[in-house]
Parts: structure tokens; C-alpha cells; sequence
């Protein structure tokens, strides 16, 4: 006990320069292990804002899924200021236009449902209120235009485009924008069978053989309605799912609007379709030589038949941030920037570049081109991250913000990370996961009892080397040594 006394002792004695270097060194030795290529940047802050450990703080890394805690930070800053764009009254609603068609309107909420199990803002209600309104209907339209049409982000690549981590973003989505695909093993030398609704056609390549071995792959080109499957699939495997991306989030709402609009005995004479509003470059906008004048009286829209409520921000900020859920890391972020223009990519980004400004992080720290974390031309400093962490738990709604988070062997992306180490249950961090790269950004809980706030980012790792088990590790070493 006195040498562990004596121990600490001298460690406070020391220089800052001089602890920073105590802590670095055994950390910097378990990085190492990564071997040449990976490029590490870490920064470890105490409780007053003291860095003890800063591996490459300002270098600029790509943050995978770390975004997510700049957009759901931004959110909850500016609903606190009451600058956070309302939902109207619904988050999703249907009216009957002149003509007879049915409009879905979407209002940027990601949790409108059209699932058997639904209980709440199910697709089913709306249809119930159309199917009593109305027995004969002509097309069925999704309505997207509350945002402009940017349904990937720059710099996401086009190879996620089929799965759900590449899903379309639109202010109408539903269901996730994800299709489920049943997989299970067919007779010797047949195909696999292939269950997916009839949204999507099937070409079925993949064949079945004996073991219990799996090649099988799925590709589906931008646009396309075609599944293509290859591969072998074993006898002995048990079904697979697969999540399947949608590139259409308004047409496939649509379509599954008119499947339970005929169920329900209402004639659909058209088609299901969409509609969006394109993006325009404010460089390319027209500039008016004259004010025009007003119309005498516009085209009157009818009230809406039937509207369900819209999803909380603290709801849809722990659903993010626990899951990593990328589409509603996208909504929100474009619904950011519906408070002071038009709802784009950039008009939410200047919301968090607001925010940042007000937190001290420098704007060369920070470069971020979604919400979610799929784009590769994202990057942040590590103390940028820290910074921001900090500052948060100066805010009132930083609690709610903490609580947000994935807690080490507990639940969300790091459930089964930390489990039965001394960080079970101590750790409360957001995860991230790209081509190449890992990030973990959040607070601990040392062995002393002290709370440090971290970020650690591992880029250009190479395919073969195990990175989130080398930053664990490192993680667990600084713990115990603080």
C-alpha cells in the first residue's frame, strides 16, 4: 500500500509533459501491436478538462459512426434554444387530392410503420381512415418534397447502396427504409429458397450444397428493383435474414399504402408512386428582377384525412446513438436544418457548425458531410470529440445526452464489448465501424473512481488486423492506471 502511495505521489509530482509521457508510453505500446499502416489518435481528458494522454490530437480521421454524436448533439443544443423545426401536428399523414388521389405525406419522422405488429404510427391507421372516407381511389402517392432529394450523402459508397447501412434518405420513410429477405437452404444442387416481398423481384443463382458452409452474396444494382443472389448455401445452415436497402423510401411506402387500401376493399385504379423535391444550388437559383406579384388565390390543399403524432428528439436521439441507426441520424440531421431554410444535407451541418463554434471547437477540427458517419469524406481531431463531450455535460440536456449512449457489456453496439472486465457497465461510449477504420468516443469510469472523457480512432487499418480488440485493450490499461 505505502508503494502504491508513494507511486501516486510521484506521478502527481510530475510535469504535465512528464505524466502525459508516463501514460503514453504502455499505451502506445499496445497500439504497436497493430503494426505498420494503422494510424492512431487519441486524446484522454480528467474530469477539470487535463489531458492525460494525447496521441495525435489534431489529426484529422475519418470518425465512422462518432458523427452520430455530433448530429444528436446538435439536435438536443437546438431544441433547448427552441430552434429545432417542429413537425407540425403528425409526423406522417394522408389526404385525398382532386382526382381522387391519395397522398402520403411525410414529415421526416423515421418510425412510421407498416408491419403486422405495428402499435404505434402503423401505416394500417391511415389506410383504416382512407378505407372509410372512400371506396374507389385513383394513384397512391408518397409525398417526399419536405426535403430536398438527397437520398445518399456525398462521399457514401455506392457498394452500401443494396444493404440497410446504405439505405435511401427521404422525409418519407417507413419501416427503417429496410426489406427483410428470408434465406433458407434448398434441395442439393437447387437453389436456395428466397423469401422477400414482392417489392422486389428475385434472379436466384446461389445453389444449395451439402455442409454447412455459406458463400452466398446479394447485389442489387442503384434503383433496381432486381435481387440478384449468388453463391452456395449449405444443407445444414439455418435461415438467414437479410436487411435490404430501399432506394425509394416514398415509392415503397406507397406501395405497401395501396397492398393495405386493397385489403381493405378500396379500389386502387392507378398507380403507387413518388414525388421529391429536387435540390436546387443557391448558385443556381434565379435572381428576380422585380418582386412578383402575389397570386389572387392559390390552390387550395385539403386538410389531411387522418395524421399520426410525430417521434420525440430524446427518443429518436437514444435510438441513434444505442443502435447507431443511420437513417434517423440522416432525418434529424435534415430536419436541422429545416429551422432556418430549407432542409439539405448543408443547412443541417451549419446547425452543427453553430453549435461546435459555441463549444470551442475550432472549425479546422471538424469537416462532416452526413449525420450518420457512412461518408468517407468526414473527418474530426480526436480533442475536437473530447471537447464537444465536455462541453456537453455543461448543458442542460448533457445528461440526457450521456444516458444516450451504449454502455460496455450492457446494451447497444458495445453490449458485447467490456463484458466481465473492469469496465463492465463503466464505459458509455459511441461506437464506430467503416472500410478501414474504428472510432470509440465517450466517458469511463478509471479504477480510481475518476470519470475520463476519451476518444480514440484507429484509420487505415489493414484488413487482417483486429483494431477495436488492440483500443479495448488500451482503453482498459488507462482505466486501471487512472
Amino acid at each position: 500500500m505505502r508503494l502504491l502511495i508513494a507511486a501516486a505521489l510521484a506521478f502527481a509530482a510530475m510535469p504535465a509533459a512528464a505524466q502525459t509521457a508516463a501514460v503514453a508510453d504502455p499505451v502506445s505500446a499496445i497500439l504497436a501491436e497493430a503494426g505498420p499502416g494503422t494510424r492512431w489518435g487519441v486524446v484522454v481528458a480528467d474530469a477539470e478538462g487535463r489531458e492525460i494522454l494525447a496521441i495525435n490530437p489534431e489529426g484529422r480521421f475519418m470518425p465512422a459512426s462518432n458523427t452520430k454524436l455530433f448530429t444528436t448533439a446538435a439536435a438536443l443544443w437546438a431544441e433547448a434554444r427552441g430552434e429545432l423545426a417542429p413537425l407540425d401536428d403528425h409526423g406522417a399523414a394522408v389526404r385525398i387530392e382532386g382526382g381522387g388521389d391519395v397522398v402520403l405525406i411525410g414529415r421526416g419522422d423515421a418510425r412510421l410503420s407498416g408491419r403486422a405488429d405495428c402499435l404505434a404510427r402503423c401505416l394500417a391507421a391511415l389506410a383504416d381512415g382512407i378505407a372509410a372516407k372512400t371506396r374507389h381511389v385513383r394513384d397512391v402517392i408518397g409525398d417526399a418534397t419536405l426535403f430536398p432529394d438527397q437520398r445518399w450523402s456525398p462521399g457514401m459508397s455506392w457498394n452500401n447502396i443494396p444493404s440497410s447501412s446504405g439505405t435511401g434518405v427521404a422525409a418519407l420513410s417507413i419501416d427503417d427504409n429496410e426489406i427483410a429477405a428470408t434465406v433458407a437452404p434448398g434441395a442439393i444442387g437447387a437453389p436456395p429458397v428466397v423469401v422477400v416481398p414482392a417489392y422486389y423481384t428475385v434472379r436466384n443463382m446461389a445453389v444449395t450444397v451439402a455442409g454447412d458452409g455459406d458463400t452466398l452474396a446479394y447485389d442489387r444494382a442503384p434503383n433496381g428493383r432486381e435481387l440478384v443472389v449468388s453463391g452456395t448455401f449449405g444443407l445444414a445452415r439455418a435461415p438467414v435474414v437479410w436487411r435490404l436497402g430501399v432506394d425509394d423510401p416514398a415509392d415503397y411506402a406507397a406501395w405497401q399504402l395501396a397492398g393495405m387500401l386493397r385489403a381493405r376493399g378500396v379500389r386502387v385504379k392507378g398507380a403507387a408512386r413518388s414525388r421529391y423535391r429536387p435540390l436546387v444550388p443557391r448558385e443556381a437559383a434565379p435572381v428576380p428582377v422585380s418582386p412578383a406579384p402575389a397570386p389572387a388565390s392559390g390552390p387550395v390543399v385539403p386538410p389531411p384525412v387522418v395524421a399520426l403524432p410525430p417521434s420525440e428528439v430524446a427518443v429518436s436521439v437514444v435510438t441513434i446513438n444505442k443502435l447507431s441507426q443511420n437513417l434517423h441520424a440522416e432525418l434529424l440531421l435534415r430536419r436541422l436544418g429545416l429551422a432556418k431554410s430549407e432542409g439539405s444535407i448543408a443547412d443541417g451541418q451549419a446547425v452543427v457548425s453553430a453549435m461546435l463554434a459555441e463549444a470551442g471547437v475550432s472549425a479546422n477540427q471538424v469537416t462532416l458531410s452526413d449525420g450518420s458517419g457512412m461518408s468517407s469524406y468526414n473527418r474530426v481531431a480526436p480533442r475536437a470529440t473530447v471537447r464537444l463531450l465536455q462541453w456537453s455535460q455543461r448543458q442542460p440536456w448533457g445528461a440526457d445526452y450521456r444516458a444516450s449512449l451504449p454502455v460496455g457489456g450492457a446494451d447497444g453496439t458495445l453490449r458485447r464489448r467490456f463484458a466481465g472486465t473492469p469496465l463492465q457497465g463503466r464505459i458509455f461510449a459511441k461506437t464506430g465501424t467503416l472500410n478501414a477504420t474504428n472510432a470509440l468516443a465517450g466517458w469511463m469510469i478509471a479504477a480510481s473512481g475518476k470519470v475520463l472523457t476519451f476518444a480514440i480512432y484507429a484509420n487505415d487499418v489493414p484488413e487482417d488486423v483486429r483494431a477495436t480488440a488492440i483500443m479495448d485493450r488500451a482503453l482498459l490499461a488507462l482505466a486501471a492506471a487512472n
